[in-house]
């Protein structure tokens, strides 16, 4: 309880104080380049393995001679877009850029720039970490549209070279019966988790203090502390809106 009030804190110090509007507007060019466009060839690889994955398991699975084929990529397309894109893909998300957002904050800490930051009158917290919970805002949320797109094509690829559904069929069953607000739950997921990695990972590394162990253990406590929140905030979520 203590270390959660001591995180509402730091949140709520970052609207204290703040720099120029386009200041941050350069700082979050800068972190959406290093959170987003950095990530894209991990998810993409990620998402497409998956999506293959999940369409041959799947056909394994559905062996019933009364299930059309088509049953297999609209089983894909709705495990994809309500649970793997958002979800899966915030895992891997706290791995890479969680890592790197504590690991960095906590170099800053342990070699004294925050502390300068500081002297010199600017907000610290508001100048290193609100820049990056807003790149995290913005960028995660395509991460899961590119990544939701590449794990049907995945699918796609891998179904139709093992033979196990043809393209016609597997078009239908990604259109068939499509709920649109599926789209929408998916993307609220996805602004969720955006934050808690970001803020989590954020909180984690100001606050290291120590040297350089001290900062690898607390780029791991992010990681772990971010996939812990994900995963409740992904049953409270599920629980909530559908």
């Amino acid at each position: 309880m203590r270390s959660f009030g001591r995180f509402i804190l730091f949140i709520s110090s970052m609207f204290v104080r703040r720099e120029s509007f386009m200041t941050y507007v350069k700082l979050v060019f800068e972190e959406c380049t290093k959170i987003g466009v950095n990530s894209i060839f991990l998810v993409a690889i990620v998402s497409t393995f998956i999506g293959a994955v999940t369409t041959l398991q799947t056909a394994y699975n559905l062996v019933s001679p009364f299930i059309p084929p088509y049953v297999i990529s609209m089983v894909v397309r709705d495990m994809t877009i309500l649970e793997l894109a958002p979800t899966v893909m915030a895992i891997v998300y706290a791995g890479k850029v969680g890592s790197n957002i504590a690991g960095e904050l906590g170099s800053m800490r342990i070699t004294e720039q925050i502390d300068a930051l500081e002297v010199m009158g600017i907000n610290a917290s508001s100048y290193l970490v609100l820049p990056k919970i807003i790149a995290s805002l913005i960028t995660y949320p395509m991460l899961v549209v590119i990544s939701a797109f590449l794990s049907l094509v995945g699918g796609y690829l891998a179904g139709t070279l093992a033979g196990v559904i043809t393209p016609t069929e597997y078009i239908y069953g990604i259109r068939y019966e499509f709920v649109a607000f599926n789209i929408t739950f998916a993307l609220t997921k996805a602004y969720v988790f955006a934050f808690l990695v970001a803020a989590i990972s954020a909180y984690k590394g100001f606050f290291t203090s120590g040297g350089a162990l001290e900062v690898g253990v607390a780029s791991t406590s992010a990681v772990t502390n971010s996939c812990i929140a994900i995963l409740c905030a992904d049953f409270l979520l599920t629980n909530i809106m559908l």
